[in-house]
């Protein structure tokens, strides 16, 4: 068993050579690259990913990252496509095929195949001079010095440099699309991801009660009012116009200065200035606000109506933190 020390400078190797690999890669932004970014944004057709072994694995990866920023994409695995799959490709389709060497006998079988449908083939591969290579009309090169693997055998930097590359190309798709944060909030609406692209104030605050109190109200009367909304605070109105806000720490605050509030009333200990947001604003906006200004609760209006509260608890149960 290896000594700590010798495990972590094992692991520090490892990611040192495996960001190497990738810093090699800027080399391989050239005109190919630009001609396939293009190739893709321009094409009536999907784009069709393909590969074998730990490749099919990125492939797959760069499938769901392509489909997740706009740009229709299916995955096809070389083993299934040459006993059926190939029915998967369609009238002007495009095909990626990833592969460290580019010799894989799937892939030898596959290329021919593929070539009769009149697809353009990008090839995303780590041997410039390979069958694979020289079939493609263009070509990702993803060439590594070595592998991480001490016996540079298993497949580290190569897919590493793959997937990088896979990511390039993507950003560079989704720049020139111009996607946006609401399209990209409307292929991910589930999860939490999809909840702080779309869920908005009101959605949330409309299941709450609406505490208020007048200008002229007790304190007995706050108290009772922030009681039973349990929201922890209440507006302060005056004929219908927000003026303030009352939290439990101002009636905290109030306590520690003085007992004798008998007559004491809303003006005399509310916040003149309380936060506000509209209910349009989106929810994980809200909750900036809140961090930011180390308080739990924003009052909601629209066009200085007062709506109603937002609580920081309305947000966590929501699961966005």
């Amino acid at each position: 068993m290896k000594e700590d020390k010798s495990i972590k400078e094992i692991a520090v190797r490892t990611i040192t050579e495996e960001g190497e690999a990738i810093t090699a890669l800027v080399q391989s932004i050239n005109d190919d690259f630009v001609k396939c970014v293009k190739l893709i944004l321009y094409s009536k057709g999907r784009v069709i990913v393909t590969g074998i072994g730990k490749s099919a694995i990125i492939g797959a990866k760069l499938v769901a990252s392509l489909n997740s920023t706009g740009t229709p994409s299916v995955f096809m695995h070389a083993a299934d496509a040459i006993h059926g799959d190939l029915g998967t490709i369609q009238k002007e389709d495009i095909i990626i095929c990833l592969s460290k060497s580019g010799e894989t006998p799937e892939i030898k079988i596959l290329i021919p195949l593929m070539k009769l449908y009149g697809s353009s083939l990008i090839a995303i591969v780590g041997n410039s001079h390979s069958y694979l290579a020289k079939q493609a009309d263009y070509i990702l090169d993803t060439t590594v010095k070595k592998e991480a693997c001490p016996n540079n055998l298993a497949p580290t930097s190569s897919t590493t440099a793959q997937m990088v590359m896979g990511d390039a190309l993507t950003v560079c798709l989704l720049e020139c699309r111009g996607f946006t944060t609401s399209d990209f909030a409307k292929l991910h609406p589930g999860g939490a991801l999809g909840k702080q692209l779309y869920l908005k104030v009101a959605d949330l605050y409309i299941n709450n009660q609406v505490p208020k109190v007048q200008l002229t109200d007790s304190i007995k009367t706050i108290i009772l009012e922030i009681s039973s909304k349990r929201l922890g605070a209440t507006a302060v109105l005056d004929h219908g116009e927000l003026k303030g806000i009352i939290t439990d720490g101002d009636l905290r605050r109030m306590l520690e200065k003085t007992t004798n509030f008998g007559n004491f009333t809303a003006s005399d200990i509310m916040n003149f200035s309380p936060k506000t947001i509209g209910p349009d604003t989106l929810v994980v906006n809200a909750l900036t606000i809140m961090r930011k200004n180390n308080i739990t609760q924003l009052l909601v209006t629209d066009k200085d109506r007062y709506l109603g509260v937002l609580h920081l608890h309305d947000i966590l149960k929501e699961g966005i933190f």
